[in-house]
């Protein structure tokens, strides 16, 4: 099969789909794959590292015109949409959900789309998990930096000093992007609210920091009165293929600390604070009901050579088995390539995006 590997356009993502060491990989399964120049300049490696490994460099016209198979980091974006041909097959983070644009497009073109994120392995979502980690790190360390007054923050120290209290930090969500915000909120010493809708993972986080940290069922009531109380707050719901729902509606909002911090790790399932909105690294923040939103829609893009490294080690065998079999074997004889699978054939074929489009 041949391959595709197209350098990603999405403003500062500087991630890539697969390594020198993933192309040798599947050249030597008698593959041919296809790298566009400067494709993984941003995560540290160079053209001649992809030509050593046996790929052969093709401008993105050729990549994608030669492709049976692409293979990306993030959705793709309005300005690719012409260069996909029919019947292709397409293997990246999708998040067709709040974007109809994209959707239609797969489905016109009959283009078999595996998405990352509702690829399930053992009730786990193991394609999704390392991206959430860097996710739910990166998002205490986002909402940390913009507590700070001058950039319109509600000027609290995370830490706090002798005397003073630390900012209290209310993480709606206990998966694994709720998890790592709590673990790096807990390590700054911040005083640390996590809800959830189920108590298990209450349960476990309760153990993991013996009480040190405060947690509650994700009830409305819960909800308010931990936003009331907040400067930082993370969204990190998540629902596998679908839209994320709205926990926090404008109003709301509108009632919390003027300058708390929203970090919005939902939000490339459309979030889950009624104001948020998708921002870029470029342009990361705004103000809205006077609380200061962050909501850049590719957040490990930021730490690429992690996020890269961590992406492309759960990957790459999902990519060896969809290359050797083809979309259609691979997505009715693998159950997990199966559960990948989100279009095919003009139609839409994940449940949860179904029920979300159909709203």
């Amino acid at each position: 099969m041949v391959i595709g590997v197209p350098k990603e356009i999405k403003t500062h993502e500087y991630r890539v789909a697969l390594t020198p060491a993933n192309v040798k990989t599947l050249v030597s399964d008698g593959h041919g794959v296809l790298c566009e120049p400067a494709l993984g300049e941003g995560s540290g490696f160079a053209d001649a590292q992809y030509e050593e490994a046996g790929g052969r460099l093709a401008a993105k016209e050729e990549l994608f015109g030669s492709a049976e198979l692409i293979v990306k980091v993030k959705e793709p974006e309005p300005k690719e949409f012409g260069l996909f041909k029919k019947n292709q097959t397409v293997f990246t983070f999708l998040h067709l959900a709040p974007n109809r644009a994209l959707t239609e497009m797969l489905l016109e073109k009959n283009i078999a789309g595996f998405a990352y994120e509702t690829l399930e392995h053992n009730g786990g979502l193991p394609l999704l998990t390392p991206m959430s980690e860097i996710a739910g790190r990166m998002s205490t360390l986002m909402a940390a930096f913009y507590l700070q007054r001058p950039l319109g923050g509600v000027g609290v120290l995370p830490p706090g000093v002798a005397g003073v209290p630390p900012a209290n930090i209310t993480i709606i969500g206990a998966g694994t992007v709720g998890a790592n915000a709590a673990r790096v909120a807990f390590e700054l010493g911040m005083h640390v609210t996590v809800l959830n809708r189920g108590v298990g993972k209450l349960h476990e986080l309760e153990e993991r920091y013996s009480g040190r940290i405060n947690t509650l069922p994700a009830t409305e009531d819960n909800i308010r009165m931990s936003l009331l109380e907040a400067d930082a707050a993370v969204g990190a719901v998540l629902v596998p293929g679908g839209m994320a729902p709205v926990l926090a509606d404008r109003k709301l909002v509108s009632e919390m600390k003027r300058g708390s911090v929203i970090v919005d790790v939902a939000i490339d399932q459309g979030g889950c604070f009624e104001t948020s909105r998708p921002t870029t690294h470029d342009d990361p923040v705004y103000m809205e009901e006077g609380s200061l939103h962050y909501c850049v829609t590719n957040m490990p893009g930021a730490y690429p050579r992690t996020s890269t490294l961590a992406l492309t080690n759960v990957i790459i065998p999902y990519v060896r088995k969809l290359a050797s079999m083809g979309a259609e074997k691979a997505a009715r004889e693998d159950k997990e390539l199966g559960s990948a699978l989100n279009t095919f054939g003009g139609e839409i074929t994940h449940k949860g995006l179904a029920d979300s489009i159909n709203k």
